[in-house]
């Protein structure tokens, strides 16, 4: 169940996330093209992947243009002979309240995860439809995509999205045996970096050290490669029946998360007026309803001072 002979395109694949991505799939026998808008990280990512005995190209732009993905699949073919696996982890962040927002700031967001995963999945799924081999469809979601996030209107608009058009790829793509998945990766990165909750698992990350065990298991919170094995095996033919889903890794812990469900259903003859709504709410409807936003539990006390 190897990947060797595989041939793989990660967006965003110069650091972080998407270099573990990149990385693990090589690691497995899969060949890559390397993406990112930086040359230098691009070039560092895919010698790293030759040091590893595996293969890469690079491809310097950034995603949501209709050329990029054009640009990206075309060198995948040329340069490897095919496509398998497509993983759509390039991002940005332009985090600022509602009331502050910009226009670009919501543009460039949505731009660069929402349309560059579109234009790129597209470009893919018209390649591996024309060979008729089936593929694999990765698309990197966030927590914030599921459950909201103060100050990240447009991220959490993208990923939402995101996870959106894969239920529906998945719907689309069953015939020609290409699978759409969504993962949801909690790893240390530069975004968690900056929150002190997380500062002793990104320090000792950082240092190479163990992340402690409350991060790992309470919290599903380790190191970028503790979320790669999940990509290269939803990659492999072992995930072959795996579609349609969004799955949530990180340190210790594996997700599958729930599509959304009603969580209460009530019924009223004749409708639900102003006037019964008023009345029914509080007893019928208030206990039901959802949260919004992530809740962690208090910091052990071992653990407080780097935080603090």
């Amino acid at each position: 169940m190897s990947l060797d002979g595989k041939v793989a395109i990660v967006t965003g694949s110069g650091r972080g996330l998407g270099l573990a991505y990149a990385q693990e799939l090589a690691r497995q026998g899969a060949s890559v093209v390397v993406n990112d808008v930086d040359a230098q990280a691009a070039a560092d990512a895919a010698a790293t992947i030759r040091g590893l005995g595996g293969s890469a190209v690079t491809v310097v732009a950034p995603v949501g243009p209709t050329e990029t993905a054009k640009e990206l699949v075309g060198t995948a073919v040329e340069s490897f002979g095919r496509l398998d696996i497509l993983v759509t982890n390039a991002g940005v962040l332009r985090d600022s309240v509602l009331w502050k927002m910009s226009d670009d700031d919501f543009d460039t967001v949505i731009n660069v995860h929402l349309r560059g995963t579109f234009t790129t999945v597209r470009e893919a799924v018209r390649h591996m439809r024309a060979v008729g081999e089936g593929g694999r469809i990765i698309c990197i979601g966030s927590p914030t995509g599921q459950r909201g996030n103060f100050g990240q209107t447009n991220y959490a608009a993208a990923k939402a999205g995101i996870v959106g058009m894969v239920r529906t790829w998945a719907l689309e793509l069953k015939r020609a045996g290409i699978t759409a998945n969504a993962v949801i990766p909690v790893a240390a990165t530069a975004m968690t970096a900056s929150i002190p909750y997380f500062a002793t698992a990104v320090a000792a990350e950082a240092k190479g050290d163990p992340v402690p065990a409350f991060f790992r298991h309470d919290l599903g919170f380790g190191t970028s490669g503790d979320t790669a094995g999940l990509i290269a095996f939803l990659g492999s033919d072992a995930a072959r029946a795996v579609t349609g889903q969004v799955i949530g890794v990180g340190g210790d812990r594996l997700q599958i998360w729930t599509h959304p469900e009603a969580a209460l259903t009530a019924y009223r003859e004749g409708g639900w007026t102003y006037d019964a709504l008023v009345e029914a709410w509080p007893a019928e409807f208030a206990e039901a309803m959802q949260s919004v936003g992530e809740s962690f539990p208090e910091l052990p006390e071992e653990l407080e001072s780097a935080a603090s």
